[in-house]
């Protein structure tokens, strides 16, 4: 085993059987923490956004944080109905992709898997970039390292995924219990000291808010009711990661459908409960969010130091309920980090299982259907990684910056899904006329409306708010994909289209004659092995074809030739300026051209070398004059391999069987020398290295 090979058993381990497939499936324990982790995550940094937005209006605007947190929780639960209804619908892992494209037509579901796609690569960048954030303020000495710090989480996050679905859901499944047992526990004592009038102050108490320009009404007014939106859509990120368990339900143990339904209701609650706790007890605890401290906070009137400190909002109630420093502080500061790394864990499992639908129906190359040694996508999962932390390198994980592209994607998602599961009722309707199985399609209907109504409104609100700050570039993400999409599928039509067999008869006809080229530069083993093989084919005609640069290499090849014994005739291209390739193209269409009906082989003698290193110190001429062959209708290019150090007895073997030995040699008249003007290389014909 080489030294990759071993690194790879060791990262990735052992391969494993197809039938194994079964023993990956998903309990309800596992699979909550796999796929709910995005969403549950997004309680970390959903309400930092929302702060962030309501602080450009001042102090008595930031209070209404807790409204706004209400009506997101109110969405997700009519989200998480909806996709309730999806996975028992359609539970075969397409998700809303083979929701809108059954209903709506194939362009409106590339659409969504486009956008869905664009969402999970942002996702991974966004949840990364701020666990990164939360990792450097554990500790401070780690400030402004969140790049490769970021960096490294990806790589180390694919690689646990790489080793399997159930191994990364099992080794995710503790910390993502501890977060939510972590930020429960606040909650719960942060409300019991509430209502006691124990509850501590934020370190942000203390400051005030500088009103931004334009905003000097509040919250009153067209500028105000624009901000409340922006600051409703930043929250919105919390519903981000539902609709992954919707392609996710093969994951499932059976029943499938109704684990996954199960799984969602328990994210929703979860969810929705520490959202709206959260924006309650920052509001209690005095918390302030701002991007620029020194231009957006002053102290006592005066404005506090550029380097003032702002932490996330968990950590700054964590202090006020915990006390700064304390055990319990950094343990929730640490877990939800973590947690933040494991959110991306969502799409890792997301992406890929989308990526093989797609690859299925052709709209991804064929290679994203293909399961690694661990049966994950394996190469999902490498593009997610990839495209991720591009991402996070090109933003310099910025989670602000990163947010402003978020959410656009997954409310396209989230619109056209539930437009297509009304018309999936609609036609439910039409073949099912009257008792209680109608009144339950009716009741499915009216949720799936109610979901467009509202999913629709917020894809407006963050489109109007966000496009400037960034979702353009979404947009045009997911137009890049669709596009690419629609371009990956033609070219597979085509390629089928000119594959398939029309006439069975005529492509079962045998050409009438076959020309055998053997290209060689001198008659070495690797030759008459290519020289056999052509012979043994038995060929209406064959000839060796050699390229030379001036009369002393004509005459080592005739000599060579002579004293084989070969009885092929041998043909020689002059070619005094060294270029092998076009002299032996014009010759090969000559052929072609003279003969149009007859099949052309071409036979190229290979070596091999037995270590990787030594093809640096061999020409590869060879190489690229195969990749101009290819490039010539109507010739079919067999190449004839030597390894280097192969056994004498095996060569002394086929010695006893040369059917050369029993015929004579050739005379000169039976050359065929061709002067050819075009410049060639002897040397570097069809012996080269592999």
């Amino acid at each position: 085993m080489n030294l990759l090979a071993y690194a790879k058993r060791v990262l990735i381990g052992r391969p494993m059987r197809s039938d194994a497939m079964g023993h990956q499936l998903l309990p309800k324990r596992i699979a909550l923490p796999i796929f709910a982790s995005d969403a549950l995550s997004s309680v970390a940094y959903a309400p930092d956004e929302v702060l962030l937005t309501l602080a450009l209006a001042g102090s008595m605007a930031a209070v209404q944080s807790v409204w706004v947190g209400v009506v997101v929780a109110l969405v997700l639960a009519v989200v998480v109905a909806s996709y309730r209804q999806t996975v028992h619908a359609y539970p075969s892992g397409g998700g809303d992709y083979e929701v809108v494209t059954t209903n709506l037509g194939r362009s409106w579901g590339l659409l969504v898997a486009s956008a869905l796609l664009v969402d999970y690569i942002l996702t991974v960048a966004v949840s990364i970039s701020s666990g990164a954030s939360y990792i450097t303020t554990a500790v401070p000495s780690l400030l402004g390292h969140e790049v490769p710090i970021a960096v490294a989480l990806v790589i180390i996050l694919a690689t646990l995924n790489l080793r399997g679905t159930r191994e990364a859901g099992s080794a995710f499944a503790v910390p993502t219990y501890v977060y939510m047992f972590s930020i429960g526990l606040m909650v719960v004592v942060g409300f019991a000291k509430m209502a006691t009038g124990h509850l501590g102050t934020a370190p942000t108490a203390a400051y005030d808010l500088v009103v931004a320009p334009g905003h000097a009404d509040g919250l009153a007014g067209l500028a105000g009711a624009f901000l409340l939106m922006r600051a409703f859509s930043s929250g919105c990120a919390a519903l981000t990661g539902v609709e992954a368990i919707s392609n996710g339900v093969p994951m499932f143990r059976r029943p499938k459908s109704r684990n996954a339904a199960t799984t969602l209701a328990m994210l929703g609650m979860i969810a929705a409960s520490m959202m709206i706790s959260i924006l309650v007890l920052a509001r209690a605890t005095g918390i302030k969010i701002v991007e620029d401290p020194a231009a957006q906070l002053t102290l006592d009137g005066a404005p506090v130091p550029e380097k003032t400190p702002v932490d996330p909002a968990i950590s700054q109630i964590a202090s006020a309920v915990f006390g700064h420093g304390s055990a319990l502080f950094i343990l929730i500061t640490v877990v939800t980090g973590f947690i933040l790394v494991l959110a991306g864990n969502t799409a890792f499992n997301g992406f890929p299982t989308l990526a093989s639908v797609l690859s299925r129906d052709s709209f991804l190359p064929h290679q994203m259907v293909r399961r690694g040694d661990r049966l994950s996508y394996s190469n999902g999962i490498v593009v997610l990684t990839v495209a991720a932390i591009a991402l996070i390198v090109g933003f310099q994980a910025q989670t602000t910056r990163l947010i402003q592209l978020y959410v656009v994607g997954v409310f396209i998602s989230f619109t056209l899904s539930q437009l297509g599961m009304i018309k999936h009722w609609n036609r439910q309707l039409r073949t099912r006329q009257s008792g209680q199985e109608r009144m339950s399609v009716l009741r499915s209907r009216a949720v799936n409306i109610v979901g467009f109504m509202m999913t629709g409104a917020v894809l407006l609100i963050v489109l109007a708010t966000k496009f400037t700050h960034g979702a353009w570039i979404t947009l045009l993400m997911i137009a890049v994909a669709f596009c690419g999409q629609i371009s990956i599928h033609r070219h597979y039509e085509t390629v089928r289209e000119q594959l398939r067999v029309d006439d069975w008869h005529a492509r079962r006809a045998l050409p009438t004659r076959v020309r055998a080229l053997v290209l060689v530069s001198s008659l070495s083993r690797p030759a008459m092995r290519a020289i056999a093989a052509a012979r043994a084919s038995s060929p209406t005609s064959i000839e060796l074809v050699s390229v030379v640069a001036d009369d002393e290499e004509e005459n080592r090849m005739l000599r060579q030739w002579r004293a084989s014994g070969v009885p092929v005739p041998l043909t020689l291209l002059s070619a005094p300026y060294r270029d092998i390739a076009s002299v032996i193209l014009q010759y090969v269409r000559s052929r072609r051209r003279a003969m149009p009906t007859e099949m052309l082989v071409v036979y190229m003698p290979q070596f091999l070398v037995t270590h990787w290193w030594e093809n640096l110190v061999h020409n590869q001429s060879g190489l690229r004059l195969r990749a101009a062959l290819l490039d010539v209708p109507g010739v079919v290019i067999t190449i004839v391999p030597w390894q280097l150090g192969e056994d004498d007895v095996v060569e002394g073997r086929q010695r006893v069987n040369d059917p050369f030995l029993r015929v004579g040699a050739p005379t000169s008249s039976e050359s065929n020398v061709h002067a050819d003007e075009q410049p060639a290389n002897a040397h570097d014909t069809a012996e080269e290295t592999s």
